[in-house]
């Protein structure tokens, strides 16, 4: 008998599933993308059609109301993610949700505590903590490998600045850096350190041309024992992302932290070991690691509590970056 899969449907026609999390779910060993739904028919056929998934829906009630889906993924604008969520677990479907999954904590509790009154799993898509070397890394510095963490440096930088018709450049949307890149370094800090910031401090470029977002931060984020988090993200710049690791007896190096080659450098004592990993497809292996908490009841690999810790720390980025002050977290 063949081994049962999670059934995908997939909320809305955007580019960022048909480019990479649709191709990682149908490279999965656990899940099957059986449908999608856009509020076109065409569009939703067309696109299933290039995809090969078997079902289009020309609505998003219709995919939710489909019996036979598991699970399904939205990556709506981040302002209808609340919206959603709440419909999908309502109709007692599986969630996975772009990052970042709310605009702010109280949407966060609402879709976490609705998610659980419903009894399904809700996860956030940040693919790149599905990755092998990201466990590694935590356990080396657990093990005092690098000796005491002094700081950790991330950016995640693009230039998407003449598309002045996106999303991003949406405010009331949830659009700007921070909330788009900005996330990846602050969620990184944040598992890597395994603790939570204590407080941020940012500072923004906020472009009229662009519905005023936050085109370009540049931020500290501060966790015990003086370690801190420095970073920078943007929309409005060259492609950047990259993660270093500074502690007193060494320092771990990613010159690709979020996208691309999943190898990683330890350096020490002026010698620099470079670490291979197996650079698996990591919208492959997220989708996997739900299939898990699915199919076999395995607790879900981030749980709740992360969802509404790391809005938090975002959301407070912004607001440092808007009044221009530093920003207790917790």
């Amino acid at each position: 008998m063949a081994e049962r899969k999670v059934r995908w449907g997939i909320m809305s026609t955007a580019s960022i599933g048909k480019r990479s999390v649709i191709p990682g779910i149908q490279e999965s060993k656990r899940n099957v993308v059986a449908a999608v739904a856009s509020r076109s028919l065409e569009n939703a056929q067309a696109y299933a059609d290039e995809l090969g998934i078997q079902k289009a829906y020309g609505s998003y009630e219709e995919l939710l109301n489909d019996p036979s889906i598991d699970a399904v993924y939205i990556p709506l604008p981040n302002h209808l993610h609340k919206e959603w969520t709440l419909k999908a677990a309502k109709a007692g479907k599986h969630i996975l949700c772009e990052k970042p999954i709310a605009l702010d904590e109280t949407e966060a509790k609402e879709m976490v505590d609705a998610c659980t009154k419903a009894g399904v799993i809700l996860a956030e898509a940040f693919m790149y903590r599905h990755q092998k070397r990201y466990e590694d890394i935590k356990i080396r510095i657990k093990n005092g490998e690098i000796g005491d963490i002094r700081g950790i440096h991330a950016v995640f930088t693009f230039n998407g600045a003449e598309d002045t018709g996106n999303i991003r450049f949406t405010k009331e949307w949830g659009g700007g850096s921070i909330y788009d890149v900005g996330c990846y370094p602050i969620s990184a800090a944040r598992f890597l350190l395994d603790e939570e910031p204590l407080a941020v401090t940012a500072h923004a470029f906020f472009s009229s041309e662009h519905g005023n977002v936050d085109m370009m931060a540049s931020g500290m984020m501060e966790f015990s024992n003086g370690v801190a988090l420095t970073f920078d993200c943007s929309m409005w710049a060259e492609f950047r992302n990259e993660l270093e690791i500074l502690g007193s007896k060494g320092r771990i190096v990613m010159k690709a932290a979020f996208l691309g080659d999943q190898s990683y450098e330890i350096i020490k004592d002026g010698q620099t070991n470079k670490i291979l990993d197996g650079n698996i497809n990591p919208y492959a292996l997220q989708a996997d690691n739900f299939a898990e908490s699915v199919l076999d009841g395995k607790p879900i690999k981030f749980p709740n509590v992360d969802i509404i810790s790391n809005i938090k720390a975002i959301k407070g980025t912004l607001v440092s970056a808007e009044k221009q002050e530093r920003i207790l977290i917790i």
